[in-house]
């Protein structure tokens, strides 16, 4: 009978480094997984994110091991959320048997929304971003929401004896918070402070009061980015966050842009 002794292969990640450089993250980047995602109502949505993940690395080891990203990946099973977050980067740095590690996920958020007229119900797309990071410092989340919104120029309004320009805008929000602050929050503040927010579906009574809203609630790029600010600067939970708006002009061939960055 044949000896099925299996053999032992050398780990060459794990030899000794001789130039004594340690390296802040290494890692693998723009992974796609599909995931379960989780936010204030309860309810779990599938999704595919994402996700580039890191770990820091001693002067002494020569690398790590790629292989034991995807491995956390894959046996994550509970559903993720801002509130679970932390826990799956703690998971991934003893993994990795690393001092540091950072997740990097961003991922399509959907929301159902009903016309403001006639009710009828769709689903609008945003983008989330989600950042943790643990060092011995401690752990540290941001959290970042990208919601489109309506724009109308006020100068055009102004101006003009009838009408006005709008633009469908991108309004970036990122926070860090003392307690826990949802994906939904972040997009119900943004929507609040926009010309008018978007809908998947829209009757003709319903377009005609979003464009009669909007008209109402003219906002250049720089009023967009300053009402949101104020909106997080007002939030107990909100100790750090950055808000940008891209307005994708109709009537030029560029963008108007503004961002706010502010520590509380």
């Amino acid at each position: 009978m044949r000896d099925c002794a299996v053999e032992i292969l050398e780990d060459v990640q794990g030899r000794a480094d001789p130039r004594a450089i340690a390296i802040q993250q290494v890692g693998i980047r723009a992974v796609r997984h599909p995931m379960q995602f989780q936010d204030r109502d309860g309810a779990v949505q599938p999704t595919i994110a994402q996700c580039n993940m890191y770990v820091s690395l001693p002067a002494h080891l020569k690398g790590t091991h790629m292989s034991r990203f995807i491995e956390v990946l894959n046996a994550h099973e509970s559903p993720f959320s801002v509130e679970s977050f932390g826990a799956a980067v703690e998971q991934m740095r003893q993994r990795l048997e690393a001092d540091s590690a950072r997740l990097e996920m961003r991922l399509p958020f959907f929301v159902q929304k009903a016309a403001p007229v006639s009710g009828v119900k769709s689903m609008l797309d945003y983008e989330v971003e989600l950042i943790g990071e643990i060092t011995p410092a401690g752990y540290l989340l941001t959290i970042g929401v990208m919601v489109p919104v309506t724009s109308l120029c006020p100068c055009s309004k102004s101006i003009s004896e009838y009408g006005a320009h709008n633009q469908r805008a991108h309004v970036w929000v990122h926070v860090r918070a003392h307690e826990t602050i949802w994906i939904k929050d972040i997009i119900d503040l943004i929507e609040a402070e926009a010309s008018c927010q978007l809908y998947g579906v829209l009757k003709r009574p319903d377009e005609k009061y979003v464009t009669e809203y909007a008209y109402d609630h003219p906002k250049f790029v720089e009023d967009m980015v300053r009402d949101v600010a104020l909106r997080l600067r007002e939030d107990p939970r909100v100790r750090w966050f950055s808000v940008s708006s891209e307005n994708f002009e109709s009537i030029h061939n560029h963008s108007a842009y503004a961002m706010i960055e502010m520590e509380k």
